[in-house]
């Protein structure tokens, strides 16, 4: 291996990432979703009687639609009936003919999928709102679950966090039966295979319990619009919750929260983009972790650089009590959300990475490591947001097919805490640790690897679960990262590198079958780093692909989806992740060959 070449690799990919800190300290790229989120953008425009940013999405969803004529849910991927059918919706509401070409190709494919009667739930919602599809063929979403006790089994603290964010405001539309009807009572028959008239049976409450529904929902709500940059600071849960305000007459905070939205929408000189949220706190940990292990004796401008970061970082460390204390009472907050303010829902995965950043800068917080330490759940292992203990027949119900009801524990979340707690505070939680490992043992695949849960897939769980094995302890020569090593040995394309499509969350037989990637590549090669093969001919050849395509001005181009929001239903592009990742894999592939 050319030191020398890896040397400059890392040199410069150091001063790219460098250069793209913000005044105040932090890192911030964007992420992208699907044409989903240009399509709700345009729904909610039209509820709203504004027209917003509506043509520049309708051009993106257009930019976007597939040779089939579909829309689908990452780069590379086919159709797909329910983005399809929002970016179809999307497009008539803003204007665009049903006889025009595009639309013509969209609605046949819809049809060659099943039709949109097989679209999600959400979908088929959203459509009733506007008076496109009956209201009484769409799964109720009763209020009523807000004044259930919190420590009932059907409680809505057994959901995950989103999904109450985001399932709140639909209660409210529902219960209060809102309707906007549109497009002069054409409909989309067009895209319907079947009937869309027959009658689904449907038991209204009495109306007093009804009214109390509707009022903890909003009284809910209203209570975590406080402190957030939205509900949730997602898009999903922002979009309801505008409509949710407007239907109750709630006119001020309407104009609030739309501004908030308008925060996640970017209409520069580069294409129309809406971001589902931000990643301040992540891209900055993450840019953090990267030139630390690059700079290991930091240099006058990385010292400054990364005590700046770490002093935002510090600055947003929430100290408020969410909904994770329903499950966790008696602790003390300490932990950092996702976004640049979404005190309600801080989350593990980014509490533990800021506590690895810190770390770099001879920096530590007991507060924020207690907190991550007493969110272990039962099975040992860690969530994204809640100590985990919702009733899995919540995943049975008719609106829960986003595929993400709950908040199960997780192999990457597990390897990341460990690695904290480990790392920072070694020797301080032995229990927990110890559980931990169990978990992770517990929870291998077959064939060696790691599903993960939050990046596009086993190529992110093996990487994570690696790491925080040898960070508690475990030798590798032992089996479990024996077989680990061998698996990605054996996935390895041809070209050096390693790639997986988020196809392999519906056929995880595909895994590790597509073109590689950088920031894949550099999970793999650090998952090989943590299984002590430094010296393997698949690591220099994994350090060949990302030293051949690093870019003159240090960094990597990536236009795969890499990381997942909801497996099977929303994957994501960081625009960062091409730009530390790299970094981070060729910084402890040379710390290895001095080892």
């Amino acid at each position: 291996m050319d030191r020398k070449r890896l040397d400059r690799a890392i040199n410069a990919a150091c001063s790219h990432l460098l250069g793209l800190q913000s005044e105040s300290g932090y890192w911030h790229g964007g992420i992208e979703g699907d044409s989903t989120l240009e399509a709700d953008y345009i729904l909610l425009c039209r509820w709203l009687g504004r027209s917003g940013h509506s043509t520049a999405a309708c051009e993106a969803i257009l930019d976007r639609q597939l040779e089939s004529g579909g829309w689908g849910l990452h780069p590379g991927g086919g159709a797909n009936v329910s983005a399809s059918v929002k970016a179809y919706t999307a497009l008539r509401l803003i204007g665009v003919a049903p006889g025009d070409s595009r639309m013509q190709r969209a609605a046949r494919c819809i049809l060659e999928l099943g039709g949109a009667e097989t679209s999600n739930s959400y979908t088929r919602f959203y459509l009733s709102l506007f008076g496109l599809y009956p209201r009484n063929r769409v799964p109720p979403i009763p209020p009523e679950w807000f004044l259930l006790d919190a420590d009932s089994r059907f409680s809505v603290y057994g959901m995950s966090s989103w999904s109450r964010t985001i399932l709140a405001p639909l209660s409210i539309l529902d219960a209060t039966r809102a309707f906007r009807p549109v497009l002069n009572g054409s409909g989309l028959g067009e895209i319907f295979r079947g009937s869309r008239t027959r009658r689904q049976p449907f038991k209204s409450l009495p109306s007093g319990i009804r009214r109390m529904g509707i009022l903890a929902a909003r009284d809910w709500m209203l209570a975590r619009l406080e402190r957030s940059d939205g509900l949730g600071a997602i898009f999903p849960a922002i979009v309801n919750s505008i409509m949710a305000l407007d239907q109750l007459g709630l006119r001020s905070l309407v104009e609030r929260e739309f501004a908030n939205l308008a925060k996640l929408v970017r209409n520069g000189n580069e294409k129309f983009l809406i971001e589902p949220c931000h990643s301040p706190v992540w891209d900055t940990a993450l840019s953090i972790c990267a030139i630390g292990r690059a700079k290991p004796e930091l240099g006058q401008p990385e010292f400054l650089a990364l005590q700046r970061a770490s002093r935002w970082l510090l600055s947003k460390q929430v100290r408020i009590r969410g909904d994770w204390a329903v499950r966790n009472p008696g602790m003390r907050p300490g932990g950092w959300a996702f976004e640049f303010r979404n005190d309600h829902y801080p989350d593990l995965d980014d509490t533990a990475q800021v506590l690895l950043a810190l770390g770099h800068t001879g920096m530590s917080d007991k507060r924020g490591m207690d907190w991550l330490a007493s969110m272990q759940s039962p099975d040992g292992g860690w969530a994204a947001f809640d100590i985990t203990a919702g009733a899995s027949i919540l995943e049975r119900l008719p609106f829960a097919d986003h595929n993400a009801m709950l908040d199960p524990t997780c192999a990457d979340i597990t390897g990341r805490c460990l690695e904290a707690i480990c790392g920072q505070a070694p020797g301080q939680f032995p229990t927990r640790v110890r559980r931990g490992v169990d978990y992770l043992l517990r929870t291998q695949e077959e064939d060696g690897a790691w599903y993960g849960r939050w990046g596009v897939n086993y190529l992110y769980g093996t990487c994570y679960a690696l790491r925080g094995l040898r960070a508690a302890g475990l030798p590798p020569s032992h089996p479990s990262i024996s077989r680990a090593r061998d698996w990605l040995q054996l996935v390895q394309n041809s070209d050096g590198g390693w790639g997986e499509s988020p196809e392999s969350y519906d056929r995880p037989g595909s895994r590790c079958m597509t073109e590689s990637t950088p920031s894949q590549t550099s999970w793999a090669l650090m998952a090989l780093m943590a299984a002590g093969e430094s010296g393997a001919d698949s690591v220099k050849r994994g350090v060949g692909y990302l030293l051949e395509r690093q870019t003159p001005e240090g960094t990597w181009e990536e236009t795969a989806s890499t990381g997942c929001g909801f497996p099977g239903v929303f994957y994501l592009r960081y625009s960062m992740y091409p730009r530390y990742f790299p970094l981070m894999a060729l910084a402890e592939v040379r710390r290895g060959l001095g080892q």
